[in-house]
């Protein structure tokens, strides 16, 4: 039946490029949508089948089908994560009481690691599609978003914050509404530091692919065909081959992906640049640059044009009658009270039933859980003091050489991608041949998954700098570190202190893997609270998985209120370009 579907598509695109004649490019396009509708299908009989009945073939030649079902799920969630982001994001900047509310959530949300959500969310979703895998396969997905989510909204929702002065006074002058001060004003500004971060989000998602697409939840065992299961299983029989084989298909994706998408998303997202004059040097994409001979592309790109040309101009007001749409909206406020009541109601909800849970931990279980929630901060910290050291001036290096990034952005794509736990084995095996235990040596493997958050927001920021304040250093002869000091660092501070939340609210989530490590058939731990909490999900262990969850979440939203948000004030008030 799929084979038929694939052989109709094929001659319906065939019969269309002959009446149309149509080039080889368009040829491609049109099989290659054929490809993905085909995979779609596959991937729909998947889920219709029962648990049961999932077994992970370790042929080379089921790799690429489970490659394109874990990039599916990645896209999917993608998707979700960027719509919450573009929404969250735009109420917590719009609306300052619910403000107060929206973005310690986001700290809370962010800080709460993947197996924090995992055993309920796999039990409720499993139990409402018990005969087939729809349950599993949402789970999955949301798994990936909550490794996607958070730092996309938090780079948007500074980046709304932090609009320049004059492009508001246009806005108002212009009498756009939130929807056209939104697209022509404020998603503009934000676009590069939201494509980089989506990159890094995509990666964040790739992170735990292993855990979302195969788990255990104490007798229980729950596997989704894809790369991530493939890899899984290889380990579980020590396959070397298939471990391999694995990895090799995972880069592709990643490459493939970054050249096909990410790349001429970055490309397409420099017109967006804040400049007010200077050179800057060309970047391009060969894949862009290949579509773009599409006739079909062409055509629906000239479609659109005709409908923005057609679009009336817009008229300024009357320097007396000038108002700002975004204050004083009836609707809007009526909207965001009645969602923001909504919220309220559903956290208290939830409290409730977090409070029946806690009050079934014993005395001495929360005098651990806090000891352990301290040496976790300080691997944390740790680790993202190092990444900083070296990916601040590799961001900057990277950000402000186009010919470095074209060559770099692969490579740091595919290694920001490759999901960390994999190598933690050869970590483990290093540790030990040198002699450090698993109580150092976990800063090393969060390091492995939360130095890139660091990196790609400093090579957003880096390639925000204006060229006309590089030439400026340059015609004052300001080099060296006088150079980093007063352009460089002040430049890219905004887009840093992005990179600290994610990366520290990244090594928080990391440390479930980190400090609990299956090795060589045994599991060695380092005490933290990441290991209290992995052991607790395996367990079933719900009172004490909260108890532990909810400390973290209060220790980071503290942190974050006592130090990342001093931080944010610093740079909007001292560091902004705007400003």
């Amino acid at each position: 039946m799929k084979h038929d579907s694939f052989r109709k598509i094929w001659g319906e695109a065939t019969a269309l490029l002959h009446r149309s004649r149509l080039s080889w490019v368009d040829l491609v396009v049109v099989v290659s949508l054929g490809g993905v509708l085909y995979g779609l299908i596959d991937l729909a009989g998947e889920v219709r089948k029962p648990q049961e009945s999932v077994f992970i073939d370790l042929s080379p030649w089921a790799l690429p089908r489970y490659t394109f079902f874990s990039l599916t799920r990645g896209l999917v969630a993608y998707v979700i994560s960027l719509a919450f982001t573009l929404a969250y994001g735009f109420w917590a900047a719009k609306d300052k009481v619910a403000e107060r509310v929206l973005v310690p959530l986001l700290d809370i949300l962010q800080s709460i690691p993947v197996l924090g959500f995992l055993p309920g969310v796999v039990l409720a979703l499993h139990g409402l599609f018990p005969k087939d895998n729809v349950g599993l396969e949402m789970a999955a997905v949301l798994m990936i978003f909550t490794g996607q989510a958070w730092n996309m909204t938090f780079s948007y929702y500074h980046s709304l914050q932090s609009v320049p002065a004059d492009q508001r006074e246009a806005a108002t002058v212009y009498r756009f509404s939130w929807w056209q001060r939104l697209k022509w004003v404020e998603l503009p500004f934000s676009m590069m530091g939201l494509v980089w971060n989506s990159m890094m989000s995509m990666a964040g998602g790739w992170f735990f692919l292993m855990i979302t697409e195969s788990f255990e939840l104490e007798d229980e065992s729950f596997r989704l065909p894809g790369i991530g299961s493939y890899m899984s299983r290889a380990v579980e029989e020590g396959d070397a081959g298939a471990m391999v084989l694995g990895v090799l298909a995972m880069v592709v994706m990643i490459v493939l992906l970054d050249q096909m998408l990410w790349r001429p998303v970055v490309v397409w997202a420099q017109k967006f640049r804040v400049e007010e004059g200077g050179e800057q040097p060309e970047m391009t994409s060969w894949f862009l640059v290949w579509l773009r001979r599409s006739r079909l592309v062409r055509w629906l790109r000239q479609r659109e044009r005709h409908r923005q040309e057609a679009r009336p101009a817009a008229v300024p007001l009357p320097e007396e009658k000038l108002v700002d749409p975004t204050r004083g909206n009836p609707w809007g406020a009526r909207v965001s009270l009645m969602a923001f009541l909504a919220l309220l109601a559903l956290m208290g909800y939830g409290a409730f039933g977090l409070v029946k849970l806690l009050m079934r931990v014993e005395g001495e279980k929360w005098a651990s859980i806090f000891g352990a929630a301290g040496l976790t901060l300080g691997r944390v910290l740790a680790s993202t003091v190092l990444g900083t050291l070296w990916a601040l001036p590799a961001g900057l290096a990277i950000g402000m050489a186009p010919r470095l990034s074209r060559v770099l952005q692969p490579v740091i794509q595919v290694l920001a991608s490759f999901p960390a736990p994999m190598l933690f084995p050869l970590v483990i095996a290093g540790l030990h041949l040198i002699g450090v235990s698993l109580d150092w040596g976990c800063v090393l493997l969060m390091l492995l998954g939360t130095q890139w958050y660091i990196l790609f927001n400093v090579v957003a920021g880096a390639m925000a700098i204006p060229a006309d304040l590089r030439e400026a250093a340059r015609s004052f002869s300001i080099t060296g570190w006088q150079r980093f000091r007063v352009l460089y660092f002040p430049a890219v501070f905004p887009y840093l202190v992005t990179g600290w939340v994610t990366a520290a609210g990244g090594a928080w989530n990391a440390s479930i893997v980190s400090e609990y490590v299956k090795f060589k058939g045994s599991v060695e731990t380092a005490y933290g609270l990441g290991a209290i909490i992995s052991e607790a999900a395996s367990k079933k262990q719900f009172p004490l998985l909260a108890a532990s969850v909810l400390v973290m979440a209060g220790l980071v939203v503290v942190f974050n209120r006592v130090v990342w948000r001093r931080c944010y004030r610093l740079a909007e008030t001292r560091f902004s370009l705007s400003k």
